[in-house]
């Protein structure tokens, strides 16, 4: 008896550690680094982020292979899926102003394994989308030669027929990933001003050429029924459309992650998402639009389409500026992921739960060196060996994943009294809907007569409870809209009731949650309408999920899998919270 009462105690103490909360503590590095960016610096961060592989690939592709004309039905159901990630985001980057992003907020509101989770997934989303740019800046390159280097590839090393494998090794993106690798170590101010100068060519190209060239060229007759009509794949091709689409909206992350760096984080960081995701969601409307007017779907060329457009309708000297302006916003985004990566791993590492020599930033360089070449080397492989489809694909899921726990993050603070931290600021205030003397986590005062078998429960055990089947619920309802009708093969009447049932459980747990006191703060950004925005944003990430392909999750089943040998090999034993136990 007594060695099973010491097997359970014991299993507790495991599953209290997966679960174990940071405390938040102030650095003094990143006190220095609050000194610098503007509303404008931050704006055009996250422009940068956003507009470039989307931009001058994506279009194209989703174009041809998903939704036709309907792309732009497509950005804009992305753009929704993005705005309300990017609102959970914004509350999250000034109410933890510090470097971590995505990782550090799972960290301070749902425990240690879901964070390394976190942080493992935007590792690898920073590697694919660098591999990705990489390979896209090869094919516009390719295309400038006229494809006398992949002929030359694949003439002397031949074509490969692997599954998730490109067809030929493309040397030519190794050495691009490996490049901007070495260039990044020189100075971190170096790239970061190379980085606003690629976003202006890029702004100046994009208004020149497309809107004014764009529109002078487009011809309607290309959305007529005769060529295909508006949506020729249907709604499910929109959907499948969005769900790719996501990727080129998911760059405004970097603006949380240097929130540490803004002079006043709580006005600039919600207006710089704010007025980036407008822009560039606009710019991407603007840019489907006149792709598919100026030529027929189903003839443009998905590597190098917005180029290639050109030169079919007799504009060569338009298109090789296009093809000038894609390679300074390939190179832009590159860059940002070079950047962002040492630094997500650097957090890790400084927290224990990553290889300690992650941790170390070269003070005459400024950048964290090891960091910078490992990952190049690892980006440059993939980018030299994976098939482009598989990356995007991949990085949709990651990233989908990713602003899932963003907005679960969100409803756990907003139902919890106040962040774990060894300092308080006793300046914020901090208030109730109703009385101080109620909790963030209890039942209001005028339900607590209704809702009674609800009253025992201590503070946030009922949300917490609530929250994890709104999210199991949210998953079997995007099952069945997804596949109820094809993969499932339910009768009419089976999908009907496992559809009321799914959406009145989520319902419900809605309504618990509603039900119960949260945070006020009138000295920041809120995301407005909680517990409803953040549940709206749990739900069509996970619908888009399920639009992905299965290699996608094939994938991110590989690589979780890796995380939790990382995690429980090395992690889990050096976090600096275990330390402190």
């Amino acid at each position: 008896m007594a060695q099973r009462l010491c097997s359970t105690a014991s299993l507790v103490r495991f599953c209290q550690k997966l679960n174990r909360l940071k405390t938040l503590e102030e650095s003094p590095t990143e006190t220095s680094l609050r000194c610098h960016l503007t509303t404008l610096h931050l704006t055009l961060l996250g422009v940068g982020g956003m507009v470039g592989f989307g931009l001058y690939v994506l279009t194209g592709t989703v174009a041809k292979e998903m939704a036709g004309p309907a792309v732009l039905m497509s950005f804009c159901v992305a753009a929704v899926a993005s705005l309300l990630a990017a609102l959970c985001y914004a509350e999250l980057a000034v109410r933890v102003p510090h470097r971590g992003s995505a990782y550090l907020f799972t960290y301070l509101s749902m425990g240690e394994l879901w964070a390394f989770l976190i942080g493992w997934n935007i590792f690898v989303e920073c590697l694919i989308v660098g591999a990705a740019v990489a390979r896209d800046c090869s094919s516009y390159l390719d295309a400038i030669f006229s494809h006398q280097i992949s002929s030359f590839t694949e003439t002397h090393v031949g074509i490969w027929q692997v599954p998730l494998l490109a067809q030929y090794p493309d040397f030519l993106v190794a050495g691009i990933a490996l490049l901007a690798s070495a260039f990044i170590t020189c100075r971190a101010h170096i790239s970061s001003w190379l980085n606003h100068i690629f976003s202006a060519i890029n702004l100046a190209i994009f208004l020149f050429i497309i809107i004014i060239l764009g529109f002078v060229l487009a011809r309607p007759h290309n959305w007529s029924t005769e060529e295909g009509g508006f949506a020729p794949f249907g709604f499910s091709g929109i959907m499948a459309g969005a769900a790719t689409c996501f990727y080129a909206f998911t760059g405004f992350d970097v603006i949380a992650a240097s929130s540490v760096e803004a002079q006043n984080p709580k006005r600039a960081v919600p207006m710089a998402i704010a007025i980036s995701h407008g822009l560039v969601t606009s710019a991407y409307i603007l840019i489907s639009t006149v792709l598919t007017l100026m030529v027929a779907w189903y003839r443009l060329d998905p590597n190098w389409a917005l180029a290639d457009t050109f030169y079919q309708r007799g504009g060569s000297w338009a298109g090789f500026i296009m093809v000038a302006g894609a390679i300074c916003a390939m190179n832009t985004v590159l860059l940002s992921c070079l950047l962002a990566l040492p630094h997500m791993v650097y957090s890790m590492a400084a927290d224990g739960l990553f290889f300690q020599v992650f941790a170390h930033v070269y003070s005459r360089m400024q950048v964290p060196v090891v960091g910078i070449l490992v990952f190049g080397f690892l980006m440059a492989f993939l980018a030299l060996l994976v098939e482009f489809e598989a990356l995007v694909q991949f990085r949709c899921i990651c990233a989908l994943l990713t602003y899932t726990f963003v907005a679960t993050s969100i409803i756990m603070l907003r139902f919890r009294k106040s962040l774990p931290s060894s300092s308080q600021d006793p300046s914020s205030p901090v208030d109730t809907e109703q009385a101080s003397a109620s909790e963030p986590g209890q039942l209001r005062p005028a339900l607590r007569p209704y809702l009674r078998f609800l009253g025992g429960c201590r503070p946030g055990a009922a949300v917490a409870w609530a929250l994890g089947v709104l999210v199991a619920s949210a998953i079997t309802l995007g099952c069945v809209l997804v596949f109820g009708d094809s993969a499932l093969q339910l009768p009419p009447w089976g999908y009907t009731l496992l559809l009321l049932l799914s959406s009145a459980t989520f319902l419900l747990s809605l309504l618990v949650l509603g039900a119960h006191q949260q945070q006020r703060r009138q000295d920041t950004f809120q995301v407005p309408m909680v517990p409803l925005t953040p549940a709206l944003s749990i739900l069509l990430n996970i619908f888009l999920m399920l639009h992905l392909s299965y290699l996608a999750w094939l994938h991110l089943s590989i690589w979780l899998l890796m995380e939790l040998m990382v995690y429980f090999g090395y992690g889990i034993w050096h976090s600096k919270e275990n330390q402190q136990e």
